[in-house]
């Protein structure tokens, strides 16, 4: 094995972005890589200590491995390769009905939710450590008789099978202080609201749903191993996450990080350090009016401030996309462009150019239409056209879990910005 770390880029948006920072602030060896090249051998010619795969759809993951791909991964692990997946890199590495939905690494499968809104948690939970996480050992020794403050981020949930082997790691316990269920903090909620709710409401908001389910496994496979986690071990400013995570590329990557904390990210904040020029003027301009657009879905009750690097969104708004838009781009002006980096924007300007103002035009129109329509629901609700909203909604943003529109073709031209600036720079 040749030391280093290999980070799936494909269907990642801002949650490979979390990843490369991480192990940038690890200060380890590190490459992107993408699905098409797994499928072409990568795994096999240049196997890393471990492979990282990111949140984000493990559909289209599984879509962009293909047959080839998802065969050399697990390849790759049998023959002692170890895999580390978060949330949807987690889902992905789980037994799925459909060979072409997941890697069939770990023989559990993945749980559906009985009520949408317990998909939209986030935040940190508290866990309680298993017997397993210490035994192996697979947790920093310093986390004994803790309870670790993890973040999830809008994450699925495992489906256990009797008789299989697979080692739990930890548990949740209860929801930490800044933990929401979709655009309220539930630290915000009397506590016996929750019962009133069920009862006159037939809602409920409370988190008992997730006590004790598991949020982080882990297991061999072949001579290798898996460690799927749906807590974003990656996440800015968690320290015991990122210990873990340090923990985990040590014991079982066998890479050597440098810390054991990522840094807090604030993507408002950072350089821009591309040349104002004519050919850069397009790029540069989208950051200054993707943020403007962020706020004014602030100002107008769509998004809130969640974290530094993530704006949060009203249910059903389509906010994720422009937050990996927003920080993708952000990625890319706060580091000095190389000739690589140059050319490749050269060959995407034009398209960018003219899809952005289309898609700034369309994205400021469709989200004060969103506003107005809740606004004017309770009296008058077909006042704007839902069809209407539906199908601009589509064009701009795509699926909701799948994404497309204009703005996947947008996020296509970044993460290739992204992917290009990182080859032999990390």
């Amino acid at each position: 094995m040749c030391t280093g770390l290999y980070i799936l880029w494909d269907a990642s948006t801002i949650w490979g972005l979390m990843a490369l920072r991480a192990a940038q602030a690890f200060a380890l060896p590190c490459r992107l890589v993408k699905a098409q090249e797994i499928a072409q051998g990568l795994l096999s010619g240049k196997p890393p200590h471990m492979l990282l795969v990111p949140g984000g759809s493990a559909r289209l993951k599984c879509q962009a491995l293909g047959q080839q791909g998802r065969k050399a991964i697990r390849q790759y692990v049998a023959q002692g390769g170890h895999y580390l997946g978060f949330c949807g890199g987690a889902g992905l590495g789980l037994r799925a009905a459909n060979e072409e939905e997941g890697l069939g690494l770990c023989p559990w499968g993945r749980a559906t939710y009985g009520d949408r809104l317990q998909h939209l948690i986030s935040g940190h939970a508290c866990t309680k450590l298993t017997t397993e996480a210490a035994q192996l050992p697979l947790m920093p020794a310093s986390f004994q008789q803790q309870s670790p403050a993890l973040p999830v981020w809008w994450p699925g949930r495992f489906a256990p099978q009797t008789g299989s082997e697979v080692a739990v790691l930890a548990r949740y316990s209860r929801p930490a202080a800044d933990f929401w269920v979709a655009d309220l903090p539930l630290a915000s909620v009397p506590e016996h609201l929750f019962d009133v709710w069920r009862k006159v409401y037939g809602v409920d908001l409370s988190a008992e749903f997730l006590h004790d389910q598991p949020i982080i496994v882990h297991g061999s496979y072949g001579k290798g191993s898996y460690t799927l986690s749906y807590s974003h071990l990656e996440t800015p400013a968690s320290p015991q996450a990122n210990a873990w995570l340090a923990h985990l590329l040590a014991k079982e990557g066998g890479l050597s990080p440098q810390a054991s904390i990522v840094p807090a990210w604030e993507p408002d904040n950072e350089p821009v350090l591309w040349a104002s020029t004519a050919e850069h003027s397009a790029l540069i301009a989208a950051r200054h009016t993707l943020r403007g657009l962020l706020h004014t879905g602030i100002e107008h009750n769509l998004f809130f401030r969640r974290t530094p690097w993530l704006t949060g969104w009203r249910a059903g708004i389509p906010g994720a996309a422009l937050n990996s838009l927003y920080t993708g781009v952000c990625t890319v002006l706060k580091q000095q462009p190389s000739e690589a980096t140059l050319a490749c924007w050269a060959q995407h300007r034009e398209e960018f150019q003219q899809l952005f103002p289309l898609f700034l035009d369309g994205a400021e129109g469709y989200l004060l239409a969103e506003r107005l329509a809740t606004t004017l629901a309770p009296s008058m609700p077909d006042a704007v056209s839902k069809r209407g909203l539906k199908d601009q909604r589509e064009a701009l943003f795509g699926h909701a879990m799948l994404g497309g529109g204009i703005i996947g073709a947008l996020l296509a031209i970044i993460d290739e910005l992204v992917y290009v600036q990182t080859q032999g720079t990390v």
